[in-house]
């Protein structure tokens, strides 16, 4: 089997040296090169046509945005960038998987880690998963903050002529509540679904993306920001409010508690499960002991198999419909395929449809 070339940008030598001995110890990876700045990566990049990047974020000359932006208007390739925690750290990195790139590695203390050893089995995990991506279905979304009102327009129109769908426990009178999971290419999903979704909405929702903290408050100012739904980053014990999106913090898994007549966040550090922390199994299970409401349960993009298990958990007790990305636009299509094989799946769509699928069991 031919091995995955990766090339490695980084302005630090001590951290391109790292990288690389990290890199190199796995048997289905090659090592190609490795580039100092933004314009050594460009020039490498057109000499050794690597199958996968790994781009810091912060360099001189040219940053790693400026360099993906390049990339991936002449010739789209996988790019996984290599992040500071900080909150423009934070920002950036999420322009930079607006622009294209498939997922990012949060270093763990800034520009130059020294215990970079942390986070080597991510890395990877996150190189070979994006050695598998699907770029070809890849649309650059706007970035305005006029993407909702405009895709909402059409979605009020289509939901006119969709309205009549109904199926056996979801009325337009119960209570509902939507629960989506999703990981690698999830920020871009994410972004084509919340936008979409009306500002008059009458549920909450929930989102569990795969995060590590500090990333998910800049992910959720950033959807706010473009949609007509609130979205923020969940607080523990608050409680649930229609036409709010809440996003499960980095590093906490999000479930959902009965308070009284209504429904509050409850966040916790128990055990990662299957290695994430937030888990979508976690936030579908405990959703799934909620009674007295309708749950519509969405897998989109992302590779493993987190969701599968909490969907099943879901189908045991109550009214749940399930939606799963198609694989036409799934950039990994790891938890779609998962959650599909359970056949508790109702319905599988293109990203740019599911918001209206959504809209029509609501």
């Amino acid at each position: 089997m031919a091995k995955i070339r990766v090339l490695i940008v980084d302005d630090s030598a001590f951290m391109r040296k790292l990288i690389n001995d990290f890199l190199s110890e796995h048997p289905e990876i090659d090592v190609i090169g490795t580039a100092r700045n933004g314009e050594d990566a460009i020039k490498k990049w057109r000499e050794l046509h690597p199958d996968v990047i790994t781009l810091d974020v912060e360099m001189p000359k040219l940053n790693g945005l400026e360099v993906l932006k390049t990339i991936m208007k002449e010739q789209p390739l996988p790019v996984v960038m290599l992040s500071s925690t900080t909150k423009e750290g934070a920002d950036t990195t999420l322009q930079a998987i607006q622009a294209g790139a498939v997922d990012f590695v949060a270093k763990p203390s800034g520009s130059i880690s020294i215990d970079l050893h942390k986070i080597k089995t991510e890395l990877i995990q996150k190189v070979l998963s994006a050695s598998k991506a699907n770029l070809t279905k890849i649309n650059f979304l706007e970035d305005s903050k006029s993407v909702g009102k405009k895709q909402n327009s059409s979605i009020d129109s289509e939901i006119k002529v969709a309205g009549h769908v109904t199926t056996r426990g979801f009325t337009r009178e119960s209570k509902k509540i939507v629960c989506i999971g999703t990981s690698t290419g999830g920020p871009r999903a994410l972004q084509q679904v919340i936008t979409s979704l009306p500002k008059d909405i009458d549920v909450p929702v929930l989102v569990v993306q795969h995060m590590p903290p500090g990333f998910t408050k800049s992910l959720a100012n950033r959807l706010d920001s473009l949609s007509q739904i609130k979205v923020k980053e969940a607080e523990d014990g608050e409680l649930l409010q229609k036409g709010t999106a809440y996003i499960a913090p980095g590093g906490f898994h999000m479930e959902v508690k009965n308070l009284g007549s209504t429904l509050a966040v409850s966040l916790s550090l128990s055990p990662p499960r299957n290695g994430h922390r937030p888990s979508v199994d976690v936030m579908f299970e405990s959703i799934s002991s909620i009674k007295n409401y309708s749950k519509i349960a969405v897998i989109m993009t992302g590779m493993g198999s987190d969701g599968s298990r909490g969907l099943i958990e879901m189908k045991k007790s109550g009214t749940v419909k399930a939606i799963a990305e198609s694989q036409d636009t799934s950039i990994v299509f790891g938890m779609p395929k998962a959650a599909i094989a359970t056949n508790m799946v109702d319905e599988v769509a293109n990203v740019e449809n599911i918001a209206q699928t959504i809209m029509n069991y609501i």
